[in-house]
Formats: C-alpha cells, structure tokens, sequence
C-alpha cells in the first residue's frame, strides 16, 4: 500500500460550459469508470485522485487531488466565485463537436483568475500575446492549466486532424496542453499513453504549486511575528534603565 501524503490539501477546477462532459471525465479521471448518462452537476461535485507524485523517484509519494466539478448553470454565474479560492490547477474542458464551448474556454479561465479572493491566482487576462507555454518556467500563468477535448470517438481520422489543429491553436493562445479522449472509453487515459503521460505531468506541477504556495503562506504568516518580537524586543532591553539605577538601590 502506498504511504499518502494528508498533510497537503490539493484543489483542482474543471471548468466549461455544459454539457461537454466534464461530469464524465472526473468519473474516469477518478474512478477509471466511464459514465454513459451523468446528470447535471447543481453547485459543484467534489471527486478525490491518487496521484503518484514524481513517480520512480526518490521523491516519490502519494497525494489525494480534489477535483473540483463546477457546475455551469447560468443561475449560479454570481455565486460560482465561492469555488475559486485555494486553487491549485485548473481543467478546461470542451466539446470537440462544439466550437462554442472551446471558444468560451478563456471565459471560464479568466472567470477564476480574477475571482480568486485569496491571490493564489494569475490575474492575467486569456488572450493577450503575453499568455504562452503553460507549465513552461517562463510562463506568466502562475498556476497549471491543461485543456480537455472530449467525444473524440465522433470523428473520423480525417476530420480529427482538422479539429485537433483548431483546438491547438486556442491552447497555445491559453498557453497550456492538451489532450482529446472520449469520456466513455477508458482507453484513453490508460497508463502509458500519451494522455496519460500528459496527466501526470500536469498533476506533478499541480502538487507543485500546492507545495510552494503553503510554504509562502507559512512564511508569510510566520516571519513578521519573529522578526518583530526579534528587533523589538533587543531595542527595548537597550534602552530600559534599570530599577536600582533609577531609586540609587544597591544590588546585593
């Protein structure tokens, strides 16, 4: 049994319009299961993952991923903010069939970027030219994003490659990867594959983040307090005159 990492809280988004398929690919991103007929996700679902954090290195372990199903209902557009704090990653998921959904996708992206209250978030808008190469080190996103097209299966060779090479090009203006799958076939997420692959790597930067981002916090919180008590403390005890000195008391 893998030793799992409890002490890390690890949030993931999945966002996108409805009825894409995001529903179906948390259950096969969580459970290996595909989900022929899911519902409408009402607020939001919470799915936990296992990942293998660095896997095959001495650096190994376990961390539990919440993956966060938010729901896409028009009615919940005001209070959807309360799901983008503490976030780690984001999955942007689309419709392969639907342009609209993929061009909606930096929306959904600047959506959270600019309600995150607890500035974990980029506040970089999608779009501009200075938004490039997701999970590259000069990126200037400062949290992991991956792109999902979903229903692969409905096209034929041919066509795939047109709508994979249009898909890429919004990608590259997010500045992430992307993967395409059918949410129904596990095939596509199976391990070896390059989607598979992919995931890890995303997963790998998303535990990443969580890491830095605690250790800054914690610093943040800790170092004024220390350095307070410190610099404050020494100047008062130069400066305070000694009782006895004051009353001309003798010390025994």
């Amino acid at each position: 049994m893998p030793v799992i990492e409890k002490n890390l809280k690890v949030k993931v988004l999945v966002l996108g319009d409805s009825g894409v398929g995001k529903s179906s690919f948390t259950q096969l991103l969580c459970h290996n299961q595909s989900s022929k007929t899911p519902g409408y996700t009402i607020g939001c679902t919470v799915e936990i993952k296992l990942h293998d954090f660095k896997q095959g290195t001495a650096e190994e372990k376990t961390y539990c991923v919440e993956i966060w199903d938010i729901g896409a209902s028009k009615s919940h557009n005001t209070s959807r903010y309360i799901f983008y704090n503490n976030v780690n990653g984001i999955i942007l998921a689309h419709d392969l069939t639907n342009l609209k959904s993929l061009q909606n996708l930096s929306k959904w992206l600047n959506d959270a970027l600019s309600q995150d209250t607890t500035g974990g978030l980029s506040s970089i808008k999608v779009g501009s030219s200075a938004s490039r190469n997701s999970g590259d080190d000069n990126s200037p996103l400062s949290i992991p994003v991956l792109m999902v097209g979903t229903k692969l299966d409905q096209f034929n060779a041919e066509k795939r490659q047109f709508i994979i090479s249009r898909s890429k090009s919004y990608a590259d203006e997010i500045g992430c990867k992307e993967i395409h799958l059918s949410t129904i076939e596990s095939k596509y997420i199976a391990a070896g594959s390059g989607n598979a692959v992919e995931l890890s790597r995303f997963f790998d930067q998303v535990v990443d983040h969580a890491i830095i981002r605690q250790a800054t916090v914690s610093s943040v919180v800790q170092s004024p307090v220390v350095d307070r008590r410190g610099s404050f403390g020494e100047r008062r005890r130069q400066n305070v005159t000694p009782v006895s000195r004051l009353f001309g008391m003798k010390r025994d």
